[in-house]
């Protein structure tokens, strides 16, 4: 499993990253620059689950933002090298796709203008 996602799926018994508390973010984001890219996705009002196998290890992120019109936004992060992002509109049809890695795809999600 990539560093990445070990340290953004375990829990903070076993010393991951529980996303949302100010001092495991900082820590997180020490270990793993690229993780403050989801903590910016996170505060623009993205929400966010884990896809693990059937092991609990962490394969996959995956996060979703509705906007009021019906557009979605949604990413899918395997590991720092591997994002891919899109957006839907309210029918359905994809507007906007993006793969790379998790900065270059992030950047370019909060780089989108708020759909009307």
């Amino acid at each position: 499993m990539p560093d990445l996602l070990l340290a953004a799926g375990r829990g903070a018994a076993d010393g991951g990253w529980v996303m949302g508390t100010a001092q495991a973010d900082a820590e997180a984001v020490q270990a793993h620059p690229e993780l403050q890219r989801l903590i910016d996705l996170r505060s623009a009002g993205w929400t966010f689950a884990h896809r693990v196998n059937e092991d609990g290890e962490v394969r996959q992120i995956n996060g979703v933002r509705p906007w009021p019109d019906g557009h979605v936004d949604g990413v899918r992060v395997r590991d720092a090298g591997d994002a891919a992002a899109v957006r839907w509109d309210g029918a359905g049809r994809v507007v906007w796709e993006k793969d790379g890695g998790l900065v270059e795809v992030v950047d370019g999600l909060l780089s989108l203008p708020v759909p009307s």
